[in-house]
């Protein structure tokens, strides 16, 4: 039987003991959350997600609902990237670069129906191909808030929170990621 507390109510209920509130908030959010680090980080990306989820596990004691549980949670996954290309000695800005090869990331192709016919199959791939170039390609901010939003389901205020800037940069960012997304598929088309 599904909890059908808010992940809020959930943390709070984590922090105040219930150690089964944590199981239901890791399998809502986990998915989006290794998505959305598979897409800026490949390589690593594994490690980050347990990072991750170690510090929201050590930050239980002084949570408090300041905002939605996924802005909050994509918050420390945006300052744990931020650590992570320092301690490289870059910026997120000169980490924009395409991340290699994702045949090794099946969790990031899209599922074909088991209906498909094998030429609709590999148009499917050959699709889903195209849309990881174009996103590899964007500047990494603008991937980023493309990932936030469609990823981790966050709106432009949750995803201006997460990543600590104004509503309005948060919001340029996703508009040029979209019609940049947008011009390369139509091109490749």
């Amino acid at each position: 039987m599904d909890d059908l507390r808010p992940d809020e109510a959930l943390m709070l209920a984590y922090r105040d003991g219930e150690a089964g509130a944590f199981d239901i908030l890791y399998s809502r959010n986990r998915g989006k959350l290794f998505r959305y680090l598979a897409r800026q980080v490949p390589h690593c990306a594994d490690e980050l997600f347990q990072d991750i989820w170690m510090r929201v596990i050590g930050a239980r004691d002084n949570y408090a609902v300041t905002a939605k549980f996924s802005t909050w949670l994509f918050r420390i996954a945006h300052n744990r990237l931020m650590d992570h290309f320092r301690a490289q000695g870059r910026s997120m800005i000169e980490f924009a670069e395409p991340q290699g090869d994702d045949d090794d990331c099946p969790t990031l192709d899209p599922p074909a129906p088991a209906s498909a016919q094998p030429d609709a199959m590999l148009a499917r791939k050959a699709l889903a191909q195209q849309i990881l170039v174009a996103l590899d390609e964007l500047p990494a901010a603008q991937r980023e808030a493309f990932l936030l939003a469609e990823e981790g389901g966050l709106s432009l205020e949750e995803i201006a929170v997460a990543t600590g800037v104004g509503k309005e940069t948060a919001k340029s960012r996703l508009r040029y990621a979209l019609e940049r997304l947008r011009r390369t598929l139509e091109d490749a088309a």
